[in-house]
């Protein structure tokens, strides 16, 4: 999302800002490390979406505390100077459960969501006035001295407005006029994002990766042809813990491949290589708020952006849109090389100091916070320390009902659990055992019983939960059980007229040999609203002594409808945790009586559409540069460290189909291995440009961070000359200068340290060859 410079904003007050999207209900201890990431990677602006459903659960009842003290989030970014783009919305979507509604909200009768419907204008209204008042009543809209300088009413309307209607249209102009009339005295904007990919992680799907080339071409081209306000979705994405992620199937993790990602880690070198373009563009600043841009076309697929002060001074953008070639071009009367699909921004229209195609930020070694073996800290849970507990299938408590037909399951349960058990008698007459079962469901996932038996399961996707199941069954002659236990994975959220999209089974269908079809979609059914260790409450610490768990030597693997629990102690450290749930198969799990989430490692995504090598250049969408195929869209799970103890700590879980618990390990990171790589011939720092007085260092510099708290301990890869490879494999090229002495001195005990690339420092080992550094170290504590 971005904003043109024809919105209706003070440019002299807000002159040129990059926003980053940061859910406000991840833990609060962590607020203020996220914020400083943010601010010191070159962001001016804090957003985030304000959750109906979390701050009204029940209709009149609010909820501003802990995690979602959303007061206390805003007033943390102004401590930090940076400002708020407050999304109220109410509909936030966000891959957030019901896009953010209560569901209450659902069974008000007469209820239409987001059309020209007096009961949902009426509900709408007052939650945008609650949140409004807040605000005001603690000073903190621009316009009272706060930071809030943008608010926003409904989100993504406009990919959605054709299903409605001229009500649509009206919806639209009442949203409008309803938020000018709260007299917040900052501009109001309404998210469209008509042109947006979708690239969030659901169970079954590769993971999508955006390379940091690409996204910085992107913002880049933005702010070149007249853009004044970019928006990162998401540049911290956080976890979705609980039930909070949408549906359906939408995963846990929410880490959108951002510049920080889902643990709080800065990812290399998307966050560095970004922080180098924000830095570029503020360089321009003074020139991109004064005027709009002179085009000039220098080519095919070659153009000039120049911005003019009165003074006839001016910053310029070069930008090479062609999706394979590279090019040189004549600008302002001197040559410039430029990259395909790249942008050169040139401050002063002479000196090019940044270009989006050539990254020499620092990188990490593999693709995740846990991914580095020497720098992560594994504890394997004792196969003899678990206990267990049952459940049975079918009908468990005395709180059941029947129904002469079968009822849709967010009606049913009120989205209290994932759970809706669907429970009937079949009748057999006559002597023959086979039979043909086919039920058909409108999602997410089911689970099929005959006479206690697993016989089968069935299950949807993010694209279309609804499924059917297919199975030859065996019956006995007399009576027999039928329970189909129906599993959601997260409330619709997105899509015209998602609020009235079902889940559960509609159709059940025997036929047999004798007696032929036979439509049980209308006999008696006996209906649980969730499960039995749900209703006991096994999640919590206080039932983690109860008789009720099993204990033996080894628990039972491979086991459906199967509580566990363990107690473990913490890895040694401060940062946070991952539990490693690779060998399960799907269900819940609990730190100390907090959820953490959803899993489903046993959905693995089509082992086709990834490769090896990803072009960054041309158009992107969502699938061009996938990860993961063939494996599970999460098996890492966020455990924050504010949630575990000094001493023991409790791990629950609800495993649906089967799985290893004695498999599971938890990690921490106890440092981080990173990389450079930089060539004679790559750009100068970014941050050694000064206006009027050009470059300060005269060589480019490969640079090492080392996350706060951690210090580069060791250097194990030093070559200046031809090194190949990738980070964490470079080798020694046939030009080898060995410069591990010099290297190690500049950055042994730094928090951060630079190596100039010239001959000067580091020597020639091959006089007349383009050289390069390569460099490999371990940050710890």
């Amino acid at each position: 999302m971005g904003f043109k410079k024809s919105t209706p904003l003070n440019l002299d007050f807000m002159a040129l800002l990059s926003l980053v999207l940061m859910v406000y209900c991840f833990e609060s201890v962590v607020w203020p490390e996220l914020i400083r990431k943010s601010k010191e990677g070159g962001l001016d602006v804090i957003e985030t979406y304000v959750f109906w459903n979390y701050h009204e659960p029940v209709r009149g009842q609010y909820y501003f505390e802990g995690r979602f003290d959303l007061v206390k989030f805003v007033k943390t970014v102004q401590e930090a100077g940076l400002l708020v783009h407050l999304r109220i919305g109410p509909y936030a979507c966000a891959e957030w459960n019901y896009g953010g509604f209560p569901l209450w909200l659902h069974f008000i009768p007469g209820i239409q969501f987001r059309t020209t419907n007096d009961l949902y204008k009426s509900e709408m209204l007052r939650f945008l006035a609650k949140i409004v008042g807040l605000m005001k009543e603690e000073n903190l809209f621009a316009s009272q001295g706060g930071p809030i300088i943008l608010a926003q009413v409904e989100n993504e309307y406009e990919l959605v407005e054709w299903a409605y209607g001229i009500a649509g249209d009206l919806y639209v102009k009442w949203a409008a006029e309803t938020a000018i009339s709260l007299n917040t005295s900052v501009p109001w904007v309404m998210c469209r994002q008509g042109d947006a990919f979708e690239k969030f992680k659901s169970f079954g799907y590769p993971i999508p990766h955006r390379p940091v080339e690409d996204l910085a071409f992107a913002i880049a081209r933005f702010f070149e042809t007249g853009g004044t306000f970019h928006n990162y979705y998401m540049y911290f994405g956080g976890t979705n813990f609980g039930r909070t992620a949408g549906g359906p199937l939408v995963a846990t993790s929410y880490d959108y491949d951002a510049p920080i990602d889902e643990y709080g880690f800065i990812r290399q070198p998307k966050w560095g290589h970004l922080r180098d373009l924000h830095l570029a563009i503020k360089h321009c600043e003074e020139y991109l708020v004064c005027s709009d841009p002179t085009h000039q076309q220098l080519g095919h697929n070659l153009e000039a952006h120049i911005y003019y002060k009165p003074s006839n001074e001016c910053a310029a953008f070069l930008a090479n849109y062609d999706s394979k070639l590279d090019a040189n071009v004549t600008f302002n009367g001197n040559l410039y090389s430029l990259p395909a699909w790249s942008v050169s921004i040139l401050p002063d229209c002479k000196n090019v100091i940044f270009n989006t195609a050539k990254v020499v930020s620092q990188r990490n070694i593999g693709d995740n916070s846990f991914a580095q073996t020497s720098a992560v800290n594994r504890i394997l849970l004792s196969a003899s320390s678990w206990s267990w507990y049952k459940e049975e299938p079918g009908v468990w408590g005395n709180n059941s009902f029947t129904d002469s037909r079968l009822l849709e399951q967010i009606n049913t349960t009120k989205d209290t659990s994932d759970y809706l058990w669907y429970t009937t008698s079949i009748i057999k007459s006559d002597p023959s055992d086979e039979a043909f079962l086919l039920i058909e469901s409108l999602g997410h996932a089911a689970l099929v019983f005959v006479n206690k038996k697993l016989v089968a399961f069935g299950y949807g996707n993010h694209d279309d939960p609804s499924f059917s199941i297919s199975k030859k069954i065996r019956l006995v002659e007399g009576n027999n059980t039928l329970d189909v236990l129906s599993m959601m994975i997260g409330v619709q959220n997105f899509g015209p007229w998602f609020d009235i999209q079902g889940a559960g089974i509609f159709s059940v269908v025997l036929f047999d040999l004798l007696n032929g079809k036979h439509h049980a979609s209308s006999v008696e059914w006996t209906y649980q609203v969730g499960l039995e260790g749900e209703y006991l409450g096994l999640d919590k610490v206080s039932l983690a002594k109860s008789s009720i768990w099993k204990t033996g030597s080894i628990p039972p693997i491979n086991a459906t409808l199967i509580w566990y629990k363990v107690s473990f102690l913490a890895p040694e450290g401060k940062g946070p945790l991952a539990l490693n749930l690779s060998s399960m198969g799907k269900g819940q799990a609990w730190v100390n009586g907090q959820s953490i989430g959803r899993y489903w490692p046993a959905y693995l995504s089509p082992s086709d559409g990834c490769n090896k090598t990803c072009d960054y250049r041309g158009t992107y969408d969502s699938t061009k540069c996938q990860k993961d195929c063939g494996q599970p869209a999460q098996t890492l799970y966020h455990i924050p460290r504010s949630w575990v103890n000094p001493g023991n700590n409790l791990l629950v879980l609800h495993e649906e189909l089967g799985g290893d618990p004695t498999k599971i390990s938890v990690l921490t990171r106890t440092g981080q291995e990173i990389c450079s790589f930089v060539s004679e011939n790559d750009p100068l720092p970014v941050d050694s440009w000064k206006p009027n007085l050009g470059f300060m260092s005269q060589s480019p510099q490969a640079r090492l961070t080392c996350e706060q708290g951690w210090r580069i301990t060791s250097i194990n890869f030093a070559s200046f000359g031809s090194p190949s490879g990738n980070c964490g494999e470079f080798t020694r090229g046939t030009c080898h200068g060995n410069v591990l002495s010099t290297v190690q001195k500049a950055c042994i005990g730094q928090e951060q340290c630079s190596i100039s690339i010239s001959t000067a420092y580091l020597g020639d080992p091959c006089p007349g060859v383009l050289k390069s550094l390569a460099i490999e170290a371990l940050c710890s504590d």
